[in-house]
């Protein structure tokens, strides 16, 4: 069965390139992790994120954006005594900041999901790539979301990070063409198939 090249062999890895990557997302919960987690990952791979997916949960109270948004110093310290997840006092002050960035977002535009589909105007960029090197690092429409989301005070939302957000969260199909799943997403992508959330 042919894959996008970068999710290699091992089994984590596989199983997040065949169930989640890609699929859309329009749960603010999952959308919150799904951007703590992007941001957590800059200068490491996403397989060492997904191999702490689960610890990140636990410590982050399931990735409650309430919750979140009124942790202390005492939870910082908390988390940052934790080797579970990546204990970075920046990504850690970042997820707590962010959060409280999304309770404005929702205040403003309802829920996240409302604020970050509207980039594609609801439905998912459908990509067409024959391989890997051809899909780019980021994009106008990611340098205008991490513009923004940086004007309202969220940290590591840059335009890179912002185009894994993208890709994860199916707002654009980034599967390449020889890939299984590329055709499969499409279809989850249609308006008449149920989505997540």
């Amino acid at each position: 069965m042919k894959r996008c090249e970068w999710c290699g062999s091992d089994p984590l890895y596989v199983a997040y390139h065949d169930e989640d990557w890609g699929v859309p997302v329009h749960d603010d919960r999952l959308l919150f992790e799904f951007l703590i987690l992007e941001g957590a990952q800059a200068g490491l791979s996403w397989l060492t994120i997904l191999k702490k997916r689960e610890n990140y949960r636990k410590a982050f109270h399931a990735f409650d954006v309430e919750r979140i948004a009124k942790y202390t110093e005492a939870d910082v310290a908390r988390l940052l005594a934790d080797a579970g997840i990546v204990r970075n006092r920046l990504k850690v002050e970042s997820a707590i900041k962010n959060a409280r960035g999304v309770l404005d977002i929702q205040g403003e535009y309802g829920s996240l999901d409302s604020y970050l589909w509207r980039y594609v105007d609801g439905t998912p960029s459908e990509n067409a790539w024959k391989s890997i090197a051809e899909i780019p690092a980021k994009t106008k429409l990611s340098d205008t979301m991490s513009r923004d989301l940086k004007k309202r005070g969220f940290n590591f939302v840059g335009s890179t990070i912002c185009y894994a957000f993208m890709q994860a969260v199916g707002m654009v199909n980034d599967h390449t063409t020889d890939c299984f799943r590329h055709k499969e997403v499409k279809r989850l992508s249609q308006p008449n198939v149920p989505r997540e959330g």
